[in-house]
Parts: structure tokens; C-alpha cells; sequence
């Protein structure tokens, strides 16, 4: 990254943090604290048929990008983003992007309340020299080469065992012997296991050898393990995240020939997301006002466009004065009114 890009990527990301620090994030209760979840995941970007700089073959059947995106708090506010080539690993600067996030919730002082989650391709010694005394997280291992039978092993001697039908047994719980990347310089990590193990398959079929299905996460919470792995499991909706960015924001397919260029889109899009994200959680506060019922605590942004930013109006100067007319059939009116009374 050369020094002018650098920089205009500094100058984004204060300005997102500024759009930040106005927010409220949502969080996750537990009995010991309330976590604000972080969560950081790849997203292919579909960009086939095009002769775009860095676009190459995805793991999803089609060319594009994978940019790297980082969501913050339950309504999924977007923390930061980095455009990268799909041919590029997902490990690879992926401390260099977890320093970066730290950087930006120590700016808006919420670090000591972070959940950082993260897939099982992120399962790396490099992260953990930057995230561990800093938040606190949840990883999936990435189980490689390790002999399931040694896991179910585990659980049947340490696990907290389930019949969940005639045939199939799930043992949850945790061990504390493991060191990331088996580095020396690393202290040792919990990891929290789900070992499912099936000697009948569901037609009532009896199994020569039985079918053994593991999980394990990497985790520095003290919660029990069950509880654990749901936080991962809605590790989930960041999918729907990246939805509201690739699609509803039609930000998929990236309009310029250049990779800078199209790093800069993604990185202004941030900011559109953010500000469209807000609006719609307001506009729910809001809902007395609102010509249909939001027994709900967020909008997607596709409705937010639909409902509020593309309401019909006409900027009229008269008189000296500048107003924006709105027809006497905009349903929508009460609100715009009052979320522009609240942000003029």
C-alpha cells in the first residue's frame, strides 16, 4: 500500500469511528458479563466475467475479491473492512486487520468489552500474539490432521454426555492442555468440544463403524461449554450482514478496472452501511410513528432504502429559504421528520 492510500485509509476509518462513538451497541448477555460481539469473517464478492486487477477464481465457482469484513455489536455495524484478492488466504494479514479493529475499539473504549469470533480458517498462533490479552474470544479449531477417536475419548471421559435419540450421543465440555501452534511463547487456551457420535443412522439402520462429528472452539471464556458454542453458532448471522452489503447495497460487483480504486469503494461503503444502519434503528425507536408494525430490533437496509431514503420529494428554494416537500400521501413522513430533527 503506497503512503496517499495509506492515508485515505486513515481518514475513512476516523470518520467511521466518528459515526460510531454516536451508537449504542447491542450485546450479549452472560452470567458473568456482557460481551460486545466482533465478528470477522471472509465474504466472496462475485465479480465473473471481468477483467478487474487481483480478480481470480473463488472457492464459491466464480471470480472476484474476498474481502475481509469485521462487524461490531448485535445489530452488526461495521467496524472495518479490507478488499484482498481471492487467491490471498484468509490468514494472510490477518493480524496486521485484528490490530487495525483493536485500534478502533480502544478509540471508541469498548475493548474490555469485545467477543471477537472467528472461523476455524483463522485458526492461527499469529492471531492469538495480538488478540489474546486484549479481548476475549472465540475461534474455531481447526481440527486438520487430529484423530477423532482421541476427541471422542475426551468427551466420554470429561464430557457431559446427551442421548439425543436411540443411537446417536452428543458429549460436551472442555479441555485445557492445548497451546495454539503448539508455540512455546503462547499460554495455554480452553478449548470447548461438541463430539457427536452416531452408531444408528435416523432410518433406524445400525452402523458397521460409527460416524463421529467434532467441533471444537478455542475460547478464554469462563462460561460452560454449551453456552459457548451457541455464542458461535450466532457467530451465523454475520452472514446476513454481508448480505445487506453485497446485495441490498449492490456493492458486490465493484465498478472500477483498478484494485485501489475498488479498495476505496468497498472502504466508502463502510461508511454508507453504517450510516443506513443507524437510520434504520432509529426509525424502529421510532415505531409509534410508522405506518406498519416493527415488532422488531433492527431493519435490514433494504427496507430502510425502500421505506426512508427513497421517499418521493421536491427540494424547493423559495423565498430565501431551502426546504424538501414532501407529498401529503407520503406515509413515511412522521418519521423522516423526525429523524432529520434528530440528526440536523
Amino acid at each position: 500500500m503506497i503512503a496517499g492510500e495509506a492515508a485515505i485509509r486513515t481518514l475513512i476509518n476516523q470518520a467511521n469511528t466518528n459515526l460510531l462513538k454516536h451508537e449504542v451497541f447491542g450485546k450479549i448477555e452472560t452470567q458473568y458479563q456482557d460481551y460486545i460481539p466482533l465478528d470477522v469473517d471472509v465474504s466472496p464478492l462475485d465479480n465473473s466475467r471481468t477483467k478487474k486487477e487481483k480478480c481470480s477464481y473463488t472457492y464459491k465457482g466464480h471470480d472476484g475479491f474476498a474481502p475481509m469484513l469485521a462487524y461490531i455489536g448485535s445489530e452488526g455495524h461495521m467496524l472495518n473492512s479490507e478488499l484482498r484478492p481471492e487467491a490471498q488466504h484468509c490468514q494472510l494479514g490477518t493480524p496486521e486487520f485484528l490490530q487495525e479493529c483493536i485500534e478502533l475499539t480502544d478509540s471508541l473504549g469498548i475493548s474490555d468489552q469485545v467477543l471477537l469470533r472467528l472461523d476455524s480458517g483463522n485458526d492461527a498462533a499469529g492471531n492469538f500474539y495480538v488478540i489474546h490479552s486484549v479481548y476475549k474470544y472465540i475461534i474455531k479449531h481447526n481440527l486438520r490432521k487430529e484423530c477423532l477417536e482421541q476427541w471422542l475419548a475426551l468427551a466420554k471421559r470429561v464430557g457431559k454426555a446427551t442421548e439425543i435419540r436411540e443411537g446417536k450421543m452428543y458429549d460436551t465440555g472442555t479441555t485445557s492442555h492445548r497451546i495454539p501452534g503448539n508455540r512455546a511463547d503462547l499460554p495455554t487456551v480452553e478449548i470447548a468440544f461438541e463430539v457427536t457420535e452416531r452408531t444408528i443412522d435416523r432410518k433406524g439402520n445400525s452402523l458397521l463403524l460409527p460416524e463421529l462429528e467434532v467441533n471444537t472452539y478455542w475460547t478464554n471464556l469462563p462460561d460452560d461449554p454449551e453456552f459457548i458454542i451457541d455464542l458461535y453458532h450466532n457467530h451465523g448471522k454475520s452472514e446476513q450482514f454481508h448480505s445487506e452489503l453485497k446485495t441490498d447495497m449492490d456493492v458486490e460487483r465493484l465498478p472500477s478496472g483498478s484494485f485501489a480504486t475498488n479498495e476505496l469503494v468497498l472502504r466508502f461503503s463502510m461508511l454508507s452501511f453504517n450510516a443506513l444502519k443507524t437510520i434504520g434503528i432509529d426509525a424502529v425507536s421510532l415505531k409509534a410513528y410508522a405506518p406498519i408494525k416493527m415488532n422488531i430490533k433492527r431493519r435490514r437496509i433494504k427496507s430502510v432504502m425502500q421505506d426512508i431514503i427513497y421517499s418521493a420529494c421536491k427540494y424547493v428554494i423559495s423565498g430565501g429559504y431551502h426546504k424538501v416537500k414532501f407529498g401529503c400521501d407520503c406515509a413515511w413522513y412522521a418519521v423522516i421528520s423526525r429523524l432529520y430533527e434528530k440528526y440536523a
